[in-house]
């Protein structure tokens, strides 16, 4: 063993074990409910869900990938199944560098309609039901710390596009 490591003790052992059974469980449940509902899986619905949101829902390639989490690679491979079931378009974006852009197809926002009801209802159940909006809103804090240091421009896209907001705990949208 390496000395110069400083080993996690076992409480620590404990909530990071926790945290990785987490993000392995997690994607399982939410892929199974996604698959069901809308013939997509959690990482296709990202994409969808991130350029329904989108202004135009259309979005640079680059920043669908911050929200998705995932390489541009594994972006590609997606659009490209996509595209070739309709759900979104890419072409060329007319700002600064030409950089591409993807826009979702009403096709596409369809299926983002099929499938948000089941996903949102599966959320809620699996994070705010289970802990309590307050603990969740935590949880979202912390998992955002973490985040920064392993993915920063994920963080980034999360921190421009949703903006903490000061809100108490009780408080409902």
């Amino acid at each position: 063993m390496n000395d110069d490591v400083e080993w996690l003790r076992p409480d620590e052992v404990r909530a990071w074990l926790a945290v990785a059974g987490l993000l392995e469980a997690l994607p399982a449940v939410l892929n199974s409910q996604l698959k069901n509902d809308a013939g997509v899986n959690h990482f296709e619905y990202m994409l969808l869900a991130g350029l329904s949101e989108s202004p135009g829902r259309s979005s640079p390639t680059s920043e669908i990938a911050a929200f998705a989490a995932g390489s541009l690679s594994r972006v590609s491979h997606a659009l490209t199944r996509m595209e070739s079931r309709g759900w979104v378009e890419r072409g060329p974006r007319g700002g600064p560098g030409g950089q591409s852009a993807v826009t979702l197809t009403d096709e596409g926002m369809e299926i983002v309609r099929r499938a948000a009801p089941g996903h949102v209802a599966q959320v809620r159940e699996l994070v705010v039901d289970r802990l309590g909006r307050e603990d969740a809103l935590e949880l979202g804090r912390l998992a955002g710390r973490v985040l920064e240091g392993a993915n920063p421009a994920v963080h980034r896209m999360l921190m421009d596009r949703y903006p903490e907001q000061d809100v108490r705990p009780d408080d409902r949208d």
